[in-house]
């Protein structure tokens, strides 16, 4: 078989495969013994039928199509390869020949459409602000706060729940006069205020005491994913068993011992400062990198091919459904709820998808223009964080990855390389980010 690139035009692609009547001749052979078990002929039992025969009763082109697509199949990914072409759609294929024949090569005309090709400018030197987090003792102190409320414990007490308590109690919920299907309990701890219940139940039980019942009447949401209970009223019977409060432990030094590796608050303290100011310096380097990355982005437009645009709307609706999935909601549950279609989600994420692409296009342009790859030092890296990240061997990892995906692993880590690059080469100019003022701000 002998490839050929023919030209490039408008970001398609041409090329050439020719095949010679011997490797004609032999697909047709392997098509035969692939497909004669499939083949009904009278005075034979299945699959027993001579070649000859077949080709008589059903014409001598019946293994043709087979043939050819074997010999397409197996070649396509090596010519591509070979040629450098790398297309973001199915081939267009038309034959050079009138008709296939028997003893004859055969060649073949391939048009596929790639990605355009970027000449990347103004990436060098680029001007952006970057948002910086200065940690301050109030900061210190909420972590403080966070980590006793965390090891605080619930003890009972002898007055009514207010917002903040946790109750035990039973229910039984009733629509009319009928009792639903999943509306009773017994024994079940709620947190008043936490918004585990439907809006309005919780509050109803503010100022209840251990002992005492209270009928609570609420609306279930139009929304809500029982069917038979969207938009319908519903009282729930409840008997108060239970009121408990939480008892925060006095921050000192045992308490330091107690939730953390320090053994005095002062360096229990340090310690979250420190947590604090890497977990700041990483944020302004990803806000650092977004800002410079719109800017050189904003700077080389590209012409996105629908096709394009379309796969990773795709697979951002893949990735939004797969997070639906570990907040314990499906994408059709999802659309019910939002009353959307599949349609009308999957426009939502135009938009971000041509911006991914296109900026991937771009630096992908610049990894090449200044010449970044990823070493194999950068390789087994990656291979090692991944391996830790998963809890497998690098061998057995390499081994499920595939060789491959290597190309695509390297071109991943070229990008990110490049990305660092132009990160590195630009002009930033720090602004504190203050989050408690622009909490103050909104509230005003």
């Amino acid at each position: 078989m002998k490839s050929a690139f023919v030209s490039k035009e408008n970001n398609i692609v041409t090329f050439t495969m020719e095949f010679t009547a011997e490797e004609f001749d032999a697909a047709t052979d392997k098509a035969y013994k692939e497909m004669r078990g499939r083949i009904n002929v009278d005075g034979f039992r299945k699959g027993k039928a001579p070649r000859s025969i077949i080709e008589k009763r059903y014409g001598e082109g019946i293994f043709f199509e087979e043939a050819v697509d074997s010999l397409l199949n197996d070649n396509y990914t090596a010519v591509l390869d070979e040629l450098g072409i790398e297309p973001i759609d199915r081939p267009d294929i038309q034959f050079a020949e009138e008709k296939l024949e028997k003893g004859k090569g055969f060649t073949v005309n391939i048009k596929v459409p790639v990605a355009p090709e970027v000449d990347p400018k103004d990436y060098i030197g680029v001007e952006a602000e970057r948002k910086i987090r200065v940690i301050t003792d109030k900061d210190i102190d909420m972590e403080l706060q966070a980590a006793q409320k965390k090891a605080a414990r619930l003890v009972t007490v002898d007055k009514p729940a207010e917002l903040g308590n946790t109750v035990i109690l039973d229910y039984a919920g009733f629509v009319g006069e009928e009792q639903f299907e999943g509306g009773t309990a017994e024994d079940q701890t709620l947190e008043l205020g936490s918004g585990q219940f439907i809006p309005g139940f919780e509050d109803q039980l503010v100022g209840v005491s251990a002992g005492e019942q209270k009928d609570v009447v609420v609306t279930f949401p139009e929304t809500y994913h029982a069917e038979n209970l969207a938009g319908k009223e519903a009282v729930f019977h409840c008997t108060v068993k239970e009121v408990k409060a939480e008892e925060l432990p006095e921050i000192n030094d045992d308490f330091a011992l107690d939730v953390s590796e320090y053994d005095t608050l002062e360096e229990y303290k340090a310690g979250i400062r420190k947590t604090l100011e890497e977990s700041a310096a990483a944020a302004a380097e990803y806000d650092g990198k977004n800002a410079v990355m719109d800017k050189v982005y904003a700077a080389n437009p590209v012409d996105v091919p629908a096709v394009m645009i379309n796969d990773e709307a795709e697979n951002m609706m893949n990735e939004f459904s797969q997070n639906m999935q570990q907040q314990g909601l499906s994408i059709d549950m999802y659309l019910k709820y939002t009353g959307q279609t599949r349609a009308q989600l999957k426009n939502g994420f135009l938009d971000d998808a041509k911006k991914r692409v296109a900026s991937r296009l771009v630096v992908k342009a610049i990894a090449a223009k200044e010449g970044i790859e990823a070493s194999e030092e950068d390789l087994q890296k990656e291979y090692e964080d991944m391996a830790k990240m998963y809890s497998m061997e690098v061998e057995q990892l390499k081994s499920v990855f595939g060789a491959a995906n290597e190309k695509y692993l390297k071109e991943d880590i070229a990008m990110r390389k490049a990305i660092d690059y132009i990160y590195s080469k630009a002009v930033l100019t720090d602004v504190e980010d203050k989050p408690e003022e622009q909490k103050e701000a909104a509230v005003e």
